[in-house]
């Protein structure tokens, strides 16, 4: 292609300008691998350029031509044009690539895109733990992703049904409320609510008095549902119940949080079962107008039991945060509450310790599968620790199997992404979409949309897919309209 210069351009200039041209000759132009319509795009910014720096002074244009001048001019060049992002030794190219650019706004859309839901049939029993999830793990089973990553959009239900109504009557038993559900093959059967058995002193009201539903000590924490579809039945081989519980919300909740002594498990043989004292406060303590979480979980158990006498059932108790720690004690509840319990599996996201190593044994003897999914950089999964001693019953201990995934494997967060970002669930939900094993790189082919993540997490998302969300007209104000929280991760 021949490229006529302006006979008018400044001497420096055209000397570059031949020295790139001269260089493009000896080997194969990073042009060559884009379309012709980015090629023009590129030639037009060169004669913008050009042409710009025609303008300068004549006292610039006659200055002697050094070696220190001609690598900042050839710097000035190479920026002008922009071509940093097509150099191939750069990652952002392969990233902004036509088919990345298409992946990405893809990935940023908001049309829900649907996979096949692989039939688990009599394998169902190894994907609800009954192995401890052995061989399915690293590299990720890919029934297990999806299976996983759908627990995970309950527990974004169980939040989205708390923040739609957050406030709970004062006078009177709480109303039945409608939860958006993102498995329509579920139906919710029953409301669960966690109780504070401590108080924010009077100073607090008078200090904050409009604080309303932050300071009230029973809260919505979750709902029990059970699968009444049947031919999702059959694909899972099984009738499964599911018990989603959210993280920590209001302000004691966040008070239990921090309650980290040790104590004994009410009912126990063995005093040396100890758990976390604010989880057991919230799991055991009755409200002014509602029942305890264990009393409700179990009475409905018990009641979804019987009302399928005769079935294959399992139970599933999943959870973030706060959740996570509360699934535990809800799964070593129920685990016992009738003759004949079905299989009782947890999956957990982003969960602190629990209890000590004797509470673990006990969850062992019981046959609860515990299925942990853990950001290597969350702070919360690392809490509580020990506190006296090497006691045994002083020292907390991690339940179960552990499912590792990283904030730096994914190619849109940035690897120093904050606390709170790498504690988010749907970050986590992102991680495990995209996880292929502990030794492979982000899967290409992970098919759940950016939106909710880049709207929750801008900060924490690298900018070159912010600007490039924005440039796609994906602004903030539409990043805000409502959107459903969940996207089956796909099987394939």
């Amino acid at each position: 292609m021949q490229i006529g210069v302006n006979s008018t351009v400044p001497a420096q200039n055209l000397l570059v300008f031949q020295t790139k041209r001269a260089s493009f000759k000896c080997r194969k132009s990073p042009l060559n691998s884009l379309s012709t319509e980015s090629t023009r795009k590129h030639l037009s910014n060169l004669e913008k350029l050009l042409q710009k720096t025609n303008q300068t002074d004549s006292d610039r244009v006659n200055k002697p031509l050094t070696n220190g001048s001609i690598s900042i001019k050839r710097k000035g060049l190479i920026e002008g044009l922009k071509l940093w992002d097509i150099k191939p030794e750069m990652k952002a190219a392969e990233e902004m690539s036509p088919s990345h650019l298409n992946r990405l706004q893809r990935l940023l859309s908001k049309t829900m895109e649907y996979s096949p839901r692989n039939n688990l049939g009599s394998r169902w029993r190894e994907y609800h733990g009954c192995n401890d999830w052995s061989g399915l793990l690293d590299p990720l089973d890919e029934n297990l992703r999806r299976e996983v990553v759908r627990y995970g959009e309950f527990v974004q239900a169980a939040y989205h049904g708390f923040h739609s109504n957050p406030a709970m009557p004062v006078d009177e038993a709480p109303l039945p409320r409608h939860v958006a559900l993102p498995d329509r093959s579920y139906k919710v059967t029953k409301s669960l609510y966690a109780t504070s058995s401590v108080g924010l002193p009077k100073w607090v009201d008078d200090m904050a008095p409009n604080l309303g539903w932050m300071t009230q000590r029973s809260s919505w924490i979750g709902f029990v549902a059970v699968c009444d579809d049947r031919r999702e039945i059959q694909r899972m081989g099984r009738r499964d119940i599911v018990i989603a519980l959210r993280g920590t919300a209001t302000c004691l909740e966040w008070t239990e949080n921090f309650r980290a002594q040790l104590v004994p498990i009410p009912g126990s043989d063995d005093s040396n079962q100890r758990v976390e004292c604010g989880f057991l406060s919230l799991h055991e303590t009755r409200g002014a107008h509602v029942p305890s979480l264990a009393e409700s979980v179990v009475q409905e158990v018990q009641r979804l039991i019987e009302m399928y006498k005769g079935e294959t059932l399992s139970i599933t108790i999943t959870g973030h945060s706060l959740g996570a720690a509360l699934s535990l004690l809800v799964a070593d509840e129920i685990s016992s509450c009738a003759p004949h319990v079905p299989p009782v599996a947890v999956f957990s996201f982003g969960g602190p310790r629990v209890g000590n190593k004797s509470f673990v044994q006990r969850l062992n003897q019981k046959k609860v599968k515990v299925l942990r999914i853990v950001n290597n950089q969350d702070l919360i999964t690392r809490v509580p620790g020990v506190f006296i001693g090497d006691n045994n019953s002083w020292a907390y201990t991690h339940v179960g199997t552990e499912l590792k995934v990283d904030t730096k494997m994914s190619p849109y967060l940035k690897p120093d992404a904050d606390v709170a970002c790498c504690h988010d669930l749907e970050a986590y939900l992102h991680l495990v979409d995209g996880f292929l094993s502990s030794n492979c790189p982000f899967r290409s082919n992970a098919k759940r949309s950016l939106v909710k993540l880049v709207n929750e997490q801008r900060s924490n998302v690298k900018q070159l897919y912010t600007h490039k969300a924005l440039s796609l007209n994906l602004d903030r104000d539409r990043l805000n309209v409502p959107i459903p929280g969940c996207l089956p991760s796909p099987s394939r």
